[in-house]
């Protein structure tokens, strides 16, 4: 609830400032590695994520037999 709401309060200037100060904090260069290595921790935890989930599935395939 409290998420929802905080992104209801920022607006368009907000979200603006927030980016622009990000760029000056990190530069045009860095941003692109940092999306990069954001893109693939997510994707590593989705894998992770999805094998927890296969093994959990098989055990209880083993447990119904």
């Amino acid at each position: 609830m409290l998420h929802n709401t905080l992104l209801a309060a920022l607006g368009t200037q907000e979200i603006l400032v927030i980016l622009v100060v990000v760029l000056l904090l990190f530069g045009g260069k860095k941003i692109p590695e940092l999306m990069s290595g954001l893109g693939k921790g997510i994707r590593e935890f989705n894998n992770g994520k999805d094998g927890v989930e296969e093994k959990e599935g098989k055990g209880e395939e083993k447990a119904t037999k």
